[in-house]
């Protein structure tokens, strides 16, 4: 059989928010993930995207997970790099582990564990949720401990250096990419994971790339907001490079909306960087362009109603229908994901319908989630 290596989970990585406590010492994380495609091996990558300095991570091992901060101490194998325990990874690089022999079938949990020996910079991580999301740290080395110890471990949603983890599978296998905002950092691509594995033929991995608070056009240089990312045109060509995918869903653009404010409410928010509906229509073509250029199917998501969101005005409602209509009657893309028409109140459009609020009008519950999910294509789930 033909075998091909394909990304079977993955994660951006952006910029931590800055607190005076950003460095760490003697510290194990543990991030368990589903797996939606069978495997022989496993190769990983870690990411210092964000970093201003080298980080060198100690340990990095791999087991099969059995929930919470469980894992088998039977199935842990040590991750190697160019033959070495440790790896150093220079500010703004990746590096990829040597493959491992490590065989499991779809459905499967696996866990992988690194161990922060020395003084690391923890600048380098993404914040995601949902009901697959979420891993824990521990002080000192509990890397192969079948249950970290509960009085020294913590669970967190940060995801720091992990942002690959891809497999050796069969030809036929494939990814797709989840590509926005912390919309996407949200529960709905672990709602499409849970979906793919029920309904799906096992040949379709779903991957995530998302950054909370980010633009398509802008980003904040100043340490108040730069843990709101980089801006598309940075984010995207890095962030699809993604092994064995063939599609990416991009729910993108409304920060770019929302956000200004003027410098007499905040500083950093200008009312200089609000787009127009042709420029930021304009950064969508550019997504379109470069995944086109690397052989990627592309659907736009529409983006989601805002009233009551503490910026919401006329003109920014104007603004969001502007470019969904766009998004709706382009043929520039592969099609359109209507999520807003999904989650929308069709007797109030520019709101949320009832129980699909979080309760801060700009994102989802986890039942419009769950239905954001719901209205991705079955046909894209099969390969």
């Amino acid at each position: 059989m033909k075998e091909k290596w394909v990304t079977a989970w993955g994660n951006a990585i952006s910029i931590t928010e800055r607190r005076p406590e950003n460095y760490t010492k003697n510290l194990t994380l543990r991030y368990p993930v589903l797996m939606l495609l069978d495997g022989e091996a496993v190769r990983i990558t870690l990411d210092n995207f964000c970093g201003t300095e080298p980080v060198t991570i100690s340990e990095v091992w791999i087991a099969k997970a059995e929930g919470d901060s469980r894992i088998d101490p039977d199935t842990c194998v040590p991750l190697t790099f160019s033959g070495s325990a440790s790896v150093t990874i220079p500010a703004g690089e990746r590096i990829k582990s040597d493959p491992v022999q490590f065989s499991f079938q779809k459905g499967t949990h696996i866990a992988v564990s690194l161990w922060l020996k020395d003084f690391t910079e923890m600048r380098s991580s993404v914040r995601i949720s949902g009901p697959l999301s979420g891993g824990f740290f521990a002080l000192g080395n509990q890397t192969t401990l079948a249950q970290l110890d509960a009085n020294t471990s913590k669970k967190t949603n940060l995801y720091y250096f992990l942002s690959d983890i891809e497999v050796l599978t069969g030809e036929q296998q494939r990814a797709i990419i989840c590509y926005g905002d912390s919309i996407t950092a949200g529960a709905w691509p672990d709602e499409l994971m849970q979906r793919t594995l029920k309904i799906g033929d096992g040949t379709t991995a779903i991957v995530r790339k998302a950054v909370c608070g980010t633009r398509i056009l802008r980003q904040y240089d100043n340490i108040t907001y730069d843990s709101y990312g980089l801006k598309g045109e940075t984010r995207f060509p890095r962030e699809i490079e993604v092994s064995g995918a063939d599609t990416v869903i991009i729910q993108h653009g409304i920060n770019d909306i929302i956000h200004p404010v003027g410098t007499d409410v905040n500083p950093f928010r200008p009312w200089s960087d609000l787009p127009t509906a042709e420029e930021l229509i304009d950064g969508l073509r550019m997504y379109i362009q470069i995944a086109k250029s690397k052989g990627l199917r592309v659907y736009l998501g529409t983006l989601l109603p805002i009233f009551g969101w503490r910026t919401y005005a006329e003109f920014r409602e104007t603004l969001r229908n502007e470019v969904n209509a766009w998004i709706r009657s382009t043929d520039e893309a592969d099609g359109c994901i209507d999520f807003d028409q999904a989650v929308c109140d069709p007797n109030h459009p520019a709101a949320f319908r009832e129980g699909f609020d979080s309760g801060d009008h700009l994102h989802p519950s986890p039942l419009a989630y769950q239905k954001m999910a719901d209205i991705i294509p079955e046909a894209l789930l099969h390969a």
